[in-house]
């Protein structure tokens, strides 16, 4: 019984993979605005209903690995060790990120990375969701501070700097 559960999460999985896989090639090839979900749905063979019980719109087809970090940065100050601050806790981590040429930080210079990144900038409705996941972030991290005893001002603020 597991592994049928087992199985069927890992065609879940691969479906989800290839619908992002897919969609991204097309946008890259195409643009954004220039591909329609149901474009991406025929090249991946499957219909459009299956392609939105995964990704529930357009834009979520490009961003859902911004979704995987949404609670990054707030987990890394919850998580951090004793004695190391929120800041240090965060550029640890970043540097880290750093080192291992890691997409998420925005500063890796991999030709797919470049393209990914332009395509997110040059496109309105997704950098509009960028825009939330950040704020989104913002708010998870403020909250992690406010727990530690933080003011809510201050613990906004600083969120919203080591989120920046």
């Amino acid at each position: 019984m597991d592994n049928t559960t087992g199985l069927r999460e890992s065609k879940k999985l691969r479906t989800r993979r290839l619908l992002a896989a897919t969609a991204l090639e097309l946008f890259l090839e195409k643009g954004f605005d220039a591909v329609s979900v149901a474009d991406v749905a025929a090249a991946a063979e499957v219909s459009k209903p299956t392609l939105f019980r995964y990704f529930p719109s357009k834009e979520d087809l490009v961003l859902d690995r911004f979704a995987d970090h949404q609670d990054e940065v707030a987990r890394i100050v919850r998580d951090r060790a004793a004695g190391l601050t929120p800041v240090g806790a965060v550029h640890a981590h970043f540097l880290a990120a750093l080192a291992e040429r890691d997409p998420i930080t925005g500063l890796c210079d991999h030709p797919n990375v470049l393209a990914f990144q332009g395509l997110l900038y040059s496109t309105t409705s997704l950098e509009a969701r960028i825009a939330h996941y950040t704020a989104r972030e913002v708010e998870l991290l403020a909250a992690a501070l406010e727990s530690e005893s933080v003011p809510p001002l201050s613990a906004r603020l600083a969120a919203t700097h080591l989120v920046a």
